[in-house]
């Protein structure tokens, strides 16, 4: 029950860091920027003041980033499988008996291969 609230958190904090992420403004830059053109030597820009949205998607990243790693562990402890606490103490086969049954073998006579090997006819040779 615990994995399934945290999994609901954990997508609510997804929205709301596309949601963050989608509305702040952008920093101005053009192609230009990108090159060293834009009178800046920081490569993502001016540094300015945080504003409350640069501040929320600091913190939305963090339980992203946290929240990815706690469910990839808690999923790895999971409940395993349905038979996992279950012995079987006769040793029987696992499969279904009709997968495991075996055809009993067909016993030759010798008049079978006689038919067979008088029917039997070698190709030509050139």
């Amino acid at each position: 029950m615990f994995y399934y609230a945290l999994l609901t958190v954990y997508v609510l904090v997804c929205f709301l860091l596309l949601l963050v992420v989608l509305l702040q403004q952008g920093k101005g830059g053009d192609i230009a920027s990108a090159f060293g053109g834009g009178g800046s030597q920081t490569a993502f820009g001016a540094r300015g003041s945080a504003t409350v949205l640069s501040k929320a998607t600091t913190v939305l990243g963090t339980l992203f980033i946290v929240g990815a790693l706690v469910l990839a562990i808690i999923g790895q402890q999971g409940p395993g499988s349905l038979l996992s606490g279950f012995d079987d103490p006769q040793g029987a086969p696992l499969l279904p008996a009709a997968a495991t049954a075996v055809e009993p073998a067909v016993a030759e006579t010798p008049a079978d291969t006689e038919a067979v090997e008088a029917t039997s006819v070698d190709p030509p040779q050139r």
